[in-house]
């Protein structure tokens, strides 16, 4: 193995160890406020070391050695560097910028519909399985009159985070 494709070999570790500080959450190369967005961020920076390590140390080997085989696997490993550096940057600015939807809050709790798991007593409090943002949630639930395991029922008042008021659905069997 030559020193020039050693050299590259450790300049394109090195981008993985920066990718791996980046991912730990370490803020190494982000100047002035770390919220900043740019081409000097820790994921365009380990990519183009190391498409541009890994990229030189195969021209490298490829080319053989001297100082004309070396010039060259540099401008192959620029070549293959800058496109994954600009690739690098448009993803990560693309996954940072994803929206999201809200996260749910009680208020959404009202007019959703569920199932008894719990027989609810009138005065006293059963439990109910409905589903909220696409996930079970198990809740707390009172009624005016007594509703029977199994029985359907929408939520008409929410009590705290995790008790409502219900009442049947029209036709759920009683």
């Amino acid at each position: 193995m030559q020193t020039a494709t050693l050299v590259f070999l450790v300049i394109g570790g090195l981008g993985v160890v920066v990718l791996a500080i980046g991912l730990l959450g370490g803020e190494l190369l982000h100047l002035g406020d770390i919220s900043a967005d740019g081409p000097v961020s820790v994921e365009v920076v380990a990519g183009f070391a190391g498409a541009f390590g890994f990229a030189a140390a195969i021209a490298s080997e490829l080319l053989g050695g001297g100082p004309v085989p070396t010039v060259g696997a540099l401008a192959v490993g620029a070549l293959a560097a800058v496109p994954v550096a600009w690739l690098t940057l448009r993803l990560s600015r693309a996954a940072r910028d994803m929206p999201t939807d809200a996260t749910p809050t009680s208020d959404d709790l009202v007019g959703l519909l569920g199932v008894v798991i719990t027989p609810i007593r009138p005065g006293g409090y059963g439990e109910i399985r409905t589903h909220v943002g696409g996930q079970p949630v198990k809740l707390s639930a009172r009624a005016e009159r007594d509703v029977p395991l199994g029985t359907q029922v929408f939520v008409v008042e929410v009590l705290s985070a995790t008790s409502v008021i219900v009442e049947e659905t029209p036709g759920s069997g009683r």
